[in-house]
C-alpha cells in the first residue's frame, strides 16, 4: 500500500535500532546498514507487532525480536516448532510433538499432532499467534491454542515476536507475548526451493519442497497475484534409534516402573476371593528372604535362570529397590518409554495465495487464502495386558488368565515347573489359570492418526484517507478441523478377551518364537484400526478495522500519532466423540465421550485506541487501551503505557506497564463431567481429619473412597494478568550495541483443575467441593476447573552485538540470552507465593531453567557467508526418584543435578551462481547427546532425556537450494 517516507539520520543509537538491537536476538535485521555506514537513510512507515500505529522508528519502546527468512534459512530451521525450540524467549513447555508422543496428562489430552507457541513460559494458550497481523483458528481437537504446523512456514518473509503483554492491542491470550508470522504481500517471478535435513545416525530426516510464482506489477499493471505451495515430510525417529533413550539406568535412579513385559510376569492376587483361583496363590515365600512374600515373578529372573534380558529387546530386571517393592524382587521390566516415538512422522501440504488490486493511488484491495493439511501419526508402546487384576474397567480381567488346555499345556508346564523348582509347590495351584501382566508385542504399537485441515480466507481494503490517516479493513473466516482415528495396536475388547482366555495368544514366548498363524489371524480380525476416535472443529469469523495517522498537532518532540479500531469476532467450536452406531468397547482406546460439544459459540466486540506522544526530542510515551465485551463474561478493559527516554546520545531507556486477560476455553467451560473412583486407602475426610490422611487409629481419620468429578464449569471467569518491563539500550559507538530488558508477569484468578491437596489444605475455602450424602458422608469430590491462585515470573533478556571489518569481509558477534530469576505460585489469591521454582524440575508444563542463550558469529565476504552458533540450556535440579523421596534407597550413581546442554550449529551460504542460492548446514556439530534425567516416565515423555529442552536427532546435515527461474 502507499506509505509516506520520512528522513531519519541515525545516531549511534538509531543505527543500533536499524541493525537489530531494538529488534534483538538471532533474527538480526537483514536489510540493515553495514557496520561502517553512517549516512542519512529513508525508512517507510511500518506497523510493527505490538502497536497499531505506523511510524518510522521501528520498535524502540517495546522489545520485539524480528527474524528475517534469510536468517531462519541460515539456521537450518524448517518449521515453526523448530523455531520456537530455538528461541531463548520461548518457554520450555510440552508444546512440541516429542512431548506429546505417548500417554499424556488430562490437560494435554486431545492435543494429537499439535505444536504450540509458548512465550516466557506462560503456555501456548496464553501466547497469541497471528498470521499477517490477524488471528487464525485454534486447533480443532482442543480449541485452546494455534497449531504451528498449519503455518505456511516456507512462504514467510519474516517473524516478529513481541516479548511483552499485548491485551491492550490484541485482546485475549496475549499474556506471554505475540508471535506474528508475516508472509510476502506481493511477488513477481517464479522460484523453487528444496530442503533436506538428514541425521547422521539415521531416522528423523526432514524434507521440504516449495514453489512460488507471481504475476503483475502493482505500479504498472495495478494488480499482483501470487501463490506458493509447500510439501513437507518428517520421517519417524524412534526412541530405540538413539542410545541415550534408555530407562534401564537404575544406578542413576531411573528404571521403568512396569512389570508388563514381552515375556509375561506371573502375579499373585491373594489367598481368598478371585486370587485363590489362580496358579500363584498368595505369593511365594522367598527362600533367600523368608520374610518377604513374592507376588510378581518372572521365571526368567529366578536364580539360575537366563535373566530378564533373554526375554526380548528392551527387557531387564524390575528394580524393586528403586520402586520400594520388595515383593517384585524377581519381576522383569520393559523399557516402554524408549518404545515411544521421539519424532512423530508428519506429512503436510500448505498453500497461500494473494491477489492485490490497486484501485487508485491511495487505495487497494486484496484477497488472501491460506490452507493446509497436516497428517501426524502418534505412535507409542503396545498395550499392556493386565489380566492380573480382577476388574475389567482397567484391564481385561480374570477371564483372560492363561488357561491350561491342550493348546497351552507345554507352556503352562514350563511356567509351573520353573516356579515349583525354586519356591516349591506349596502355594501353587496346578491346573488353575495363570494371572499375568504382558506387553502384547504381537498386538503392534498403538497408533493414533490425526489429520488437520485448516484454512483462512481474508478480504481486505487498505489505503490512505487524505494526507494524514491510513486505514485497513478486513473480513476473514478461519477454520481448523481435525480428526483422530485409531491405527494399529487397538482391538475390540470382547474379541481380545476371547482370544486371550482361550490361550490362543501365548504371553510366554522367547525371542525367535512366534505366535501361531491362528493367533495372528484372530488378532487381525479383532483389530479396530480405522475407527474414528474423535474429531473437532474450531471456527473464527472476524471483522476488523484499524485507522492510523496524525492527530493534527505536535508536541516538542514531534507529531502526535494515533490509531483506533474495532474488532468483532465470533468463535465457534464443536467436538465429536465416538460416532459409530455399534459402540463395541475397544480396549484402552482413549475415547472422550463425556466432552462432546455441539457447536458452542460466543461473540466478542472490542474497540481499542492508541496514542503516541513525543513529549520531548528525547522522550516519548505511548498510551493504549482496549475494551472487550464477551458473551457470558461481561466486559474487560485493559490499558498499556510504554515509554522511551534518551538521556544521552547512545543511551535509551524503555519500559511498559499493562494488564491482560485470558478467557476460559470452550473445553474448560462446557466439558462434560466424568467420574473417577478414588481407589487408594490413604484419604480421609478433611472436615474431621485436617491432614486428609487416613489413619484408623485416629478418630475421624477413617479411610474414605469417594468418586472424583472432572470437567468444565460454566461459571469460570477470565484469568487476569499484569505485565511490567524496563530496559536499557546502549550504543556508545557504531560497532557495539547492547540491550537489557527486565520483565515481570503476574497472573491471578488462574484456571486449573482443582488439585486434591489444595482442596484438603484449604478445606474451609473449598468445603462445597466435598459433596456429601444425607448422612454427611463424603461421596464425591468436585475437582472440576476453578479460578484460584496465581503465578509470578520475572526475568531478564539480554542482547548484544559487536560488528566490524575482518579479513576483507564483515563480521557480527551476537549474544542473545534469557535469565529467569523468579517463578512462584500460590493456591489462593490471599496467600503468599510459594518458594521459587526456578532451576527445579516441574512436571507437564513449563520447565523454568535459569539461563539460556545463543551466541552467534557471522562472517560475510562477497558471495560467501559463514555462521557459527552456540546454543546453551542451563542445568536444573532433577526430579527425585521414588526411593530417594521415601528415604528407602539411594542409587549408587544418582546425581540430583541435570547437566547443562550445549550444542553448536554451522552453516555456509553461497550465492555466486546466477539465480541460485545454496545453504549448507551442520546441526549439533559435535553430536552432543541430551543430558541424562531421572524424571518419572509415567508423568513426562522422554526416556532418560528431557523433550522440553533437548534435540534428540543428533548431528544432522542440511542443504537448501533456491533457484529463481525469472
Amino acid at each position: 500500500m502507499p506509505t509516506r517516507s520520512l528522513p531519519l539520520k541515525p545516531s549511534h543509537l538509531a543505527a543500533a535500532i536499524m541493525l537489530g538491537l531494538a529488534i534483538p536476538g538471532i533474527g538480526l535485521a537483514q536489510d540493515a546498514a553495514s557496520p561502517t555506514e553512517n549516512k542519512a537513510r529513508t525508512l517507510d512507515t511500518v506497523t510493527v507487532t505490538g502497536s497499531r500505529i505506523k511510524r518510522t522508528e521501528i520498535e524502540t519502546q517495546l522489545p520485539v525480536t524480528v527474524l528475517q527468512k534469510e536468517r531462519i534459512d541460515q539456521l537450518g530451521i524448517s518449521s515453526a516448532e523448530q523455531l520456537l525450540m530455538f528461541l531463548n524467549i520461548a518457554g520450555n513447555g510440552s508444546d512440541n510433538l516429542a512431548s506429546n508422543g505417548g500417554i499424556v496428562s488430562e490437560e494435554q489430552r486431545g492435543n494429537n499432532g499439535v505444536s504450540g507457541a509458548n512465550l516466557r513460559g506462560q503456555g501456548a494458550d496464553a501466547t497469541l499467534v497471528l498470521l499477517n497481523g490477524r488471528r487464525v483458528a485454534t486447533h480443532g481437537l482442543k480449541g485452546r491454542a494455534v497449531d504451528l504446523n498449519s503455518i505456511p512456514f516456507a512462504a514467510l518473509d519474516r517473524v516478529e515476536v513481541l516479548r511483552d503483554g499485548a491485551s491492550a492491542v490484541y485482546g485475549t491470550d496475549a499474556i506471554g507475548g505475540v508471535i506474528n508470522f508475516i508472509t510476502k504481500t506481493d511477488y513477481t517471478g517464479l522460484e523453487a526451493s528444496t530442503f533436506v535435513d538428514v541425521t547422521e545416525e539415521g531416522g528423523g530426516n526432514i524434507f521440504r519442497a516449495n514453489l512460488l510464482g507471481g504475476w503483475g506489477d502493482l505500479d504498472n499493471d495495478r494488480w499482483n497475484v501470487f501463490g506458493t505451495v509447500t510439501y513437507k515430510k518428517n520421517e519417524i525417529l524412534r526412541g530405540t534409534d538413539r542410545d541415550f533413550s534408555n530407562t534401564f539406568q537404575p544406578d542413576r535412579g531411573l528404571s521403568p516402573d512396569t512389570r508388563g513385559t514381552p515375556f509375561a510376569t506371573v502375579f499373585s492376587l491373594g489367598s481368598t476371593g478371585v486370587g485363590a483361583t489362580s496358579l500363584l496363590r498368595n505369593g511365594q515365600l522367598d527362600p533367600a528372604d523368608p520374610a518377604v512374600r513374592q507376588t510378581a515373578i518372572n521365571i526368567l529372573d529366578l536364580p539360575g535362570a537366563a535373566g530378564c534380558e533373554s526375554g526380548g529387546d528392551m527387557m531387564g530386571p524390575y528394580d524393586h529397590r528403586l520402586w520400594s517393592s520388595a515383593a517384585s524382587r524377581y519381576a522383569c521390566a520393559w523399557d516402554y518409554p524408549a518404545a515411544a516415538i521421539i519424532q512423530q512422522p508428519q506429512e503436510s501440504v500448505d498453500f497461500i495465495g494473494r491477489a492485490t488490486f490497486k484501485i487508485s493511488d491511495n487505495h487497494q484491495a486484496y484477497v488472501e487464502l491460506v490452507g493446509s493439511q497436516v497428517d501426524v501419526e502418534k505412535t507409542f508402546e503396545p498395550n499392556q495386558i493386565s489380566s492380573s487384576t480382577s476388574t475389567a474397567t482397567t484391564a481385561l480381567g480374570p477371564a483372560t488368565w492363561y488357561p491350561m488346555n491342550a493348546t497351552t499345556q507345554e507352556t503352562y508346564d514350563m511356567v509351573y515347573d520353573a516356579l515349583a523348582a525354586y519356591f516349591g509347590a506349596g502355594n501353587l495351584n496346578y491346573g488353575a489359570p495363570i494371572a499375568y501382566r504382558w506387553r502384547c508385542i504381537a498386538c503392534g504399537p498403538r497408533q493414533i492418526e490425526t489429520t488437520t485441515k485448516s484454512y483462512r480466507f481474508l478480504a481486505a481494503f487498505e489505503g490512505s484517507l487524505g494526507s494524514k490517516w491510513d486505514y485497513n479493513v478486513g473480513l476473514s473466516r478461519a477454520s481448523s478441523k481435525s480428526e483422530s482415528t485409531l491405527g494399529s495396536g487397538y482391538h475390540y475388547t470382547d474379541a481380545l478377551r476371547t482370544i486371550l482366555g482361550s490361550g490362543l495368544l501365548n504371553p510366554f514366548l522367547l525371542p525367535g518364537q512366534e505366535q501361531s498363524a491362528a493367533a495372528m489371524s484372530a488378532l487381525d480380525a479383532a483389530s479396530a484400526a480405522g475407527v474414528m476416535l474423535y474429531g473437532g472443529e474450531s471456527i473464527l469469523t472476524t471483522l476488523d478495522a484499524t485507522f492510523s495517522g496524525s492527530l493534527g498537532f505536535s508536541l516538542p518532540g514531534g507529531e502526535v500519532l494515533a490509531a483506533t479500531g474495532i474488532d468483532l469476532r465470533r468463535e465457534e467450536f464443536k467436538f465429536d466423540g465416538d460416532s459409530r452406531v455399534d459402540k463395541r468397547p475397544i480396549f484402552n482406546a482413549p475415547f472422550d465421550e463425556s466432552n462432546i460439544l455441539d457447536n458452542v459459540s460466543r461473540d466478542i466486540k472490542a474497540v481499542y485506541a492508541e496514542v503516541y506522544l513525543p513529549l520531548l526530542d528525547n522522550l516519548d510515551i505511548t498510551v493504549a487501551g482496549r475494551y472487550d465485551e464477551y458473551d457470558g463474561f461481561g466486559s474487560t478493559t485493559n490499558p498499556k503505557v510504554s515509554f522511551k527516554f534518551e538521556p544521552f546520545d547512545g543511551v535509551a531507556l524503555r519500559g511498559a506497564y499493562s494488564t491482560g486477560f485470558k478467557v476460559p476455553s470452550f473445553n474448560q467451560l462446557f466439558n462434560g463431567v466424568t467420574e473417577t473412583q478414588y481407589t487408594g486407602l490413604d484419604l480421609a475426610d478433611p472436615a474431621t481429619c485436617p491432614t486428609g490422611i487416613a489413619n484408623p487409629s485416629v478418630a475421624g481419620c477413617e479411610s474414605i473412597r469417594p468418586v472424583e468429578l472432572f470437567g468444565g464449569k460454566e461459571d469460570l471467569q477470565p484469568e487476569e494478568s499484569t505485565q511490567k518491563s524496563f530496559g536499557v539500550v546502549l550504543a556508545p559507538v557504531d560497532w557495539l550495541n547492547v540491550s537489557v530488558d527486565w520483565w515481570e508477569i503476574e497472573r491471578e484468578n488462574t484456571i486449573r483443575s482443582a488439585p486434591r491437596d489444595i482442596l484438603i489444605q484449604y478445606y474451609d475455602v473449598f468445603a462445597d467441593n466435598w459433596i456429601r450424602d444425607a448422612s454427611g458422608e463424603v461421596v464425591a469430590i468436585d475437582r472440576r476447573y476453578i479460578n484460584s491462585g496465581g503465578s509470578l515470573m520475572r526475568g531478564i533478556e539480554i542482547d548484544g552485538n559487536v560488528m566490524g571489518d575482518l579479513a576483507g569481509g564483515t563480521f557480527r558477534l551476537n549474544l542473545n540470552g534469557s535469565y529467569i530469576n523468579t517463578f512462584k505460585t500460590k493456591a489462593l489469591e490471599t496467600l503468599p507465593y510459594t518458594d521459587n521454582l526456578v532451576g527445579d524440575y516441574v512436571r507437564y508444563y513449563n520447565l523454568p531453567i535459569k539461563w539460556k542463550h545463543t551466541l552467534t558469529f557471522t562472517w560475510q565476504k562477497g558471495d560467501w557467508s559463514h555462521n557459527l552458533s552456540q546454543i546453551y540450556r542451563d542445568g536444573y535440579n532433577d526430579e527425585l526418584p521414588v526411593s530417594v523421596r521415601n528415604n528407602s534407597y539411594i542409587p549408587e550413581n544418582w546425581n540430583p543435578r541435570v547437566s547443562n546442554y550445549t550444542t553448536y550449529n554451522y552453516s555456509l551460504v553461497y550465492s555466486g551462481i546466477e539465480r541460485m542460492k545454496l545453504t549448507f548446514g551442520v546441526k549439533n556439530l559435535f553430536d552432543e547427546d541430551p543430558p541424562f534425567t531421572a524424571h518419572q516416565n509415567d508423568f513426562a515423555a522422554g526416556a532418560a532425556w528431557e523433550t522440553r529442552i533437548a534435540d534428540p536427532r543428533g548431528r544432522a546435515y542440511s542443504l537448501l537450494m533456491e533457484y529463481k527461474f525469472r
